[in-house]
């Protein structure tokens, strides 16, 4: 006797269907304690300052009241809050994109030399007191050095977008993390000549700008809108992002469409650190840190980790900024140094546990 034919595909659909929800909820859940973190890193940074100011003068301020509390919360604590927040999310997206293109885990704008092409254009503009070429020269930098790391490991002849996995595999992690040690050597070097010929009354705001200062960075709506143009270019392309991280030749026979897509990521993470560079100045090791750290949480999934990546490394820098202004108060640290201070044990204890 036969046994009853259970229809089974509609129980493993069921199954699917099931399992996507709760994933889709569970993603949901961790983008809103994400942004509630950047929230009260947000409001944490509008309290913390040499000068004291209670929470309802703050709230007051926001409101629209005027005094002076409020300027200080509208003019000098906000402004430098989102400045940072903007900063940090561009950088930590930078570096997801890096590592998703590059296939390398130590793939970031400082380790391979972008951030290094950024500042050498940007300062150019800044010593040439002609702040309105510092944002093209910083982008024209940050993709002249992209492209002379990838040029610098597999030359010009292996340059190709796409190219199947024999040909990049071999050797790829050495190569390209070698090129981008020169590549950022070059750019430092170039960087202690212009500081060498810079006069001295500009000699220490270029120095301070180098070392990651927030204390200017007064307009950040910029950076702000580069953030969000950027976000909302690659989420939607996370489902492609997914099926290139196991590979260019297995996503393009899914039709991935690899050479746009990685052309895409090459341009927008240029972009993300030019106007990061450009704002605030060099703030190191948040692009390899943040994602690294979310990776380890989250996963590999791109649809969850580039949204994570942008609140992640907001939240971040920002609560670096609130420590390098309260920590020698009423004195303000570089807030890069900050970040190198805070992200070297943290790099160390994610390389241990990896």
């Amino acid at each position: 006797m036969m046994p009853f034919p259970f229809p089974a595909f509609p129980y493993n659909a069921l199954m699917s269907q099931n399992l996507y929800r709760i994933r889709q909820r569970r993603y949901f859940l961790i983008l809103i304690l994400l942004s509630l973190c950047a929230l009260a890193t947000l409001g944490l940074s509008l309290l913390s300052g040499s000068v004291s100011i209670p929470l309802t003068q703050i709230i007051s301020a926001l409101n629209g009241a005027s005094g002076e509390h409020a300027a200080i919360v509208l003019d000098l604590r906000l402004p430098r809050a989102l400045a940072a927040f903007a900063c940090g999310g561009l950088l930590a997206l930078a570096g997801a994109m890096m590592q998703l293109l590059l296939r390398n885990p130590l793939a970031d704008p400082y380790v391979l030399g972008v951030s290094g092409g950024a500042a050498v254009g940007a300062l150019c503009a800044l010593l040439l007191a002609t702040p309105i070429l510092q944002a093209p020269l910083a982008l024209t930098g940050a993709l002249l050095s992209t492209f002379l790391v990838w040029f610098g490991a597999f030359g010009f002849g292996q340059f190709g977008f796409g190219k199947t996995e024999p040909a990049l595999a071999i050797g790829i992690m050495p190569r390209l993390l070698l090129t981008g040690v020169v590549i950022a050597a070059g750019w430092g070097a170039l960087i202690v000549l212009l500081l060498t010929l810079a006069p001295d009354a500009q000699l220490r705001g270029a120095l301070t700008w180098l070392m990651g200062d927030l204390s200017n960075a007064r307009v950040y709506w910029p950076a702000l809108a580069v953030l969000a143009f950027t976000l909302s270019l690659i989420w939607p392309q996370a489902r492609h992002l997914n099926r290139l991280v196991q590979g260019s030749q297995y996503a393009e026979t899914l039709g991935v469409p690899v050479k746009r897509t990685q052309m895409m990521l090459y341009l927008l993470a240029a972009l993300a650190t030019a106007a990061s560079v450009v704002t605030a100045g060099c703030l190191p090791f948040i692009g390899l840190i943040v994602p690294h750290a979310l990776r380890l949480m989250l996963g590999n999934d791109q649809r969850i980790l580039l949204p994570a990546c942008a609140l992640g490394g907001g939240a971040f820098l920002m609560f670096a900024d609130v420590l390098a202004r309260t920590i020698a108060a009423p004195y303000m640290l570089p807030t890069g140094v900050l970040t190198a201070l805070i992200g070297v044990p943290i790099f160390l204890l994610l390389l241990r546990r990896a």
